[in-house]
Order: C-alpha cells, then sequence, then structure tokens
C-alpha cells in the first residue's frame, strides 16, 4: 500500500481533517485522561499503547472487556472534557480549515462534545460539518466515518483529501477511496509512509487553494 497519488495535480472535492494530532495538540491532555482511568480501572498503562485515532469505546472494548462499555465511556468522556490544558492549534491548521471554506469537514473519533470544546479552546471555528463518534457505528479504521462525511458534503469519496496523523484514520481514508495526506505529529515516517500518498512535517507544509471547481494542495 505504497503513495500512489499525486496529491498535487489533483482537484479535491472536498478535504477531510482529522483533528487531535492534525488540527489541534491535545496530546497532553489525552495522556493524562486515559492514564488516570487507566490506573482507576487497574488496566496496566501499556495496554492502552497503539490505539490513538481509534473511539474510546473500541479501546475500552480491546483492553477492558469486563467493564460496562457504557458507563467506562462515559467515565473517560468526562475526565476529557475536563481536561482542556495545553490544547493548542497544531502549525498550518487554523489557516487550512479557513483555506478550504464550505469544502471542508472535520472527521473525529471524539464525541461531538469533546470535539466541540477541543477546538474552541484551540481558537477554531468549526467548519459546518463535523463527523463524530456520535454519527458512527463503526470507527477509524473502517471507512465508514469518512464515507459519511462525503455523503454530507455531498461528493464523492474517491475526490476527497484525508488528511490525518495515525495510521487507524490513514486505513479509515483508504478504505474509503480517498487520497490521504499525513502529518508527523503522532506517529513515526515509517508508520505512516506506506499508508498516505504525501507526508509532511505539519499542515504548514502544504497551501490549499479554494477555486471554483475544487481545493488545490502544494507544497510550501
Amino acid at each position: 500500500m505504497g503513495r500512489v497519488r499525486d496529491i498535487t495535480s489533483e482537484v479535491f472535492d472536498a478535504v477531510l481533517f482529522d483533528n487531535d494530532g492534525t488540527l489541534i495538540d491535545s496530546r497532553d491532555a489525552v495522556v493524562r485522561s486515559w492514564l488516570a482511568w487507566a490506573a482507576d480501572n487497574g488496566v496496566a498503562a501499556e495496554a492502552l499503547i497503539g490505539f490513538h485515532g481509534v473511539p474510546s469505546s473500541s479501546i475500552i472494548a480491546a483492553v477492558a472487556p469486563h467493564l460496562d462499555p457504557v458507563s467506562a465511556t462515559a467515565d473517560i468522556d468526562g475526565r476529557e472534557l475536563a481536561d482542556l490544558e495545553g490544547i493548542v492549534a497544531l502549525p498550518g491548521a487554523t489557516e487550512a480549515i479557513a483555506a478550504v471554506g464550505w469544502r471542508g469537514a472535520i472527521v473525529t473519533s471524539a464525541t461531538r462534545e469533546l470535539v466541540t470544546v477541543r477546538l474552541a479552546a484551540a481558537g477554531f471555528t468549526a467548519p459546518e460539518v463535523l463527523v463524530t463518534a456520535n454519527d458512527i457505528s463503526r470507527g477509524k479504521p473502517d471507512p465508514e466515518p469518512y464515507l459519511i462525511a462525503a455523503e454530507k458534503l455531498a461528493v464523492d469519496p474517491t475526490r476527497c483529501l484525508v488528511v490525518e496523523d495515525a495510521p487507524a484514520g490513514l486505513r479509515s481514508g483508504r478504505a474509503a477511496g480517498a487520497a490521504t495526506v499525513a502529518v508527523v505529529t503522532t506517529s513515526s515516517v515509517e508508520e505512516l509512509e506506506p499508508l498516505a500518498d504525501l507526508v509532511v512535517d505539519d499542515l504548514s507544509a502544504l497551501t490549499f487553494t479554494l477555486e471554483d471547481e475544487g481545493v488545490r494542495v502544494s507544497r510550501r
């Protein structure tokens, strides 16, 4: 699954952004919340490795199947909602969202409430289309989240560009038929390269230009 599309030569009907690790840096808050939850529930911290970009309910099912999934998910959601310290926009992120305008969406594994407060904490004005954990039945790496986003924007998912920081999200985007860009904010280049058509340090490396026919992407 190497790089197969030259995104700088295409015009995209929409650009679909992941949030945590792609648009905003919430890593410290996420780690604090999950480590505290794990300690309180007898889950080894090491069991949480490798789940970035995966919905909370799916993580809990994998690492703590003995817990009630509804109450356990509500517990971690409450912890994350209460910890907004240090959440900031990543380089180039606010410019990218503003540049793509109505052709942009955010597709996140977080709940709608959580993504809303995190975007506000980072100083974002959210795009009209948000796809969250509340809108899906199957989370990343399943393609459903990105297929829903394309449907909400009334565009062909194969004419979309997915921007992600996690292997699970890139697999989701690829499975939906979209082109993929990876930012190296939470995962290594070696993890991301096989799943992305382009890998950049962060969104400040790209320029998004909204034209009548769609969005063009160029490297700075």
